[in-house]
């Protein structure tokens, strides 16, 4: 096939390519050829069809597939030739529109080229670690929320009303239409008020009961209620409040320990100055990892791909529009514009990911089996309920698969570049971490 070049701008390339009708006819014959020995004709015993014939039966058939192997194949051999890669899928047209049997085919190829990412000295690297240790303070804020979050009640002075926040211990009945229903009556139910756990309406209605207190309250089961012979019926709960308690942070003891599996209060602590270290760990890598970054892009320059840009930048663009107007969720919204910053991010973005993922081939780096079966697995876990439907999904799926994949890929590539870095450590407090990570978020 002859190729001619039409266009090499930057990145951006051009070639016309032209399969002369003499060699699609050759390739139609060779096709025919090689089904030869396995066609057998009404007539004609099986391998001893006349080519001419085949080709009069079969020979629209198989011309299309010459053409796009003789097509698929010079694109190949181009690639190989020139050495290079599409950031795209390429663009190929036929030319000729108005193309006849007997023609020479025209085709027309476009592609941005990947460009050729030029080498990077890591060892030339210097970078900072952070590192916050958990203090007795900061395990014993941990320890107080963690009390708090586990809260006892007691009970309230005698004629207290009732707020939002406490727990009143009621006896109940409901009824529909004056008539008891199965499931609705209980007896010394402990209700945390405002916790939302009842019929909507329910729990606003007891706020301000005293002890002792009868209290009927009316509400409206939801249309949608799991009980249908319920649903969209008014219901009335005659109440008898039997005692109104107030919240309590739980006490600070070995009891409360076990309630959290550990062996006693000294154990939890560990626990505690463990999971807490882990946090400013992950804090300390992620402030690592942007001023990697940071330095990375310093260190080079070169041509990025277009299109990838473009569609980088409108991403990025329409990314923030939704963060800045939250309640809007689908995509029924004015043209997003795309500005200048936009387009700087997406530059920064799109050189990155160019180098990391040039850096981690040459290193082969590869994500396993097990990282990627993790990885869906964590996702899964956000469809309770419906994991084994999200894991046929994510097999089905290439674009999803590699979206789990790319930033698995992208830390192991950080590791292999911090490994080859010159890397000092500086500790810290837990509030100056907690400012630098501000500080990097504003950025």
């Amino acid at each position: 096939m002859q190729v001619t070049e039409t266009l090499n701008e930057g990145l951006k390339r051009g070639y016309k390519m032209i399969l002369s009708a003499t060699d699609l006819d050759a390739k139609v014959n060779e096709k025919l050829k090689e089904a030869q020995p396995e066609i057998e004709i009404k007539g004609f015993r099986k391998g001893k069809v006349p080519l001419p014939l085949l080709k009069k039966q079969f020979g629209q058939r198989v011309l299309g597939e010459a053409m796009q192997e003789a097509v698929d194949g010079a694109m190949s051999k181009h690639f190989e030739e020139k050495g290079e890669r599409p950031a795209f899928e390429p663009d190929v047209k036929m030319a000729n529109q108005d193309w006849k049997e007997g023609d020479d085919v025209e085709i027309e190829l476009s592609y941005e080229a990947l460009p050729e990412v030029p080498e990077v000295d890591l060892k030339s690297v210097t970078l900072e670690r952070l590192v916050a240790r958990a203090d007795d303070a900061a395990v014993d804020e941990a320890l107080k929320n963690l009390a708090e979050s586990a809260q006892d009640f007691k009970d309230r002075k005698a004629g207290t009303k009732a707020k939002d926040g406490d727990q009143v211990v009621i006896d109940f009945v409901g009824k529909v239409d004056g008539e008891a229903f199965e499931g609705g009556s209980a007896e010394d139910y402990p209700l945390v008020l405002g916790s939302n756990s009842f019929i909507p309406g329910f729990e606003s209605q007891l706020v301000g009961v005293k002890a002792g207190e009868e209290k009927a309250v009316t509400v409206t089961f939801p249309d949608e209620y799991q009980a249908e012979h319920l649903a969209g019926k008014e219901a009335v709960f005659d109440c008898t409040v039997k005692a109104v308690r107030q919240p309590v942070a739980a006490e600070i003891t070995d009891e409360l320990a076990q309630k959290y599996g550990a062996e006693d209060l000294a154990a939890l602590k560990t626990q505690i100055a463990e999971r807490l270290e882990q946090e400013y760990a992950g804090a300390a890598r992620a402030i690592l990892k942007r001023n990697l970054l940071d330095k990375l892009d310093e260190m080079v320059s070169f041509d990025l791909p277009p299109t990838m840009v473009e569609t980088e930048a409108k991403q990025i663009a329409h990314q923030l529009w939704h963060e800045e107007n939250p309640d809007v969720h689908g995509h029924d919204h004015p043209e997003i514009e795309v500005t200048d910053e936009h387009t700087r991010l997406a530059e920064r973005r799109v050189r990155l990911g160019l180098l990391l993922a040039d850096l981690g081939q040459k290193a082969k780096v590869e994500v396993s089996d097990a990282e990627m079966t993790q990885a869906v697995m964590t996702q899964a876990r956000q469809y309770p309920g419906h994991e084994r439907e999200f894991f046929e999904f994510v097999q089905k799926n290439p674009q999803m698969r590699q979206q789990l994949r790319a930033p698995i890929f992208e830390d192991k590539v950080i590791d292999y570049v911090v490994e080859l870095a010159t890397v000092s450590e500086k500790e810290i407090s837990k509030d100056d971490l907690e400012k630098a990570i501000e500080a990097m978020s504003d950025e």
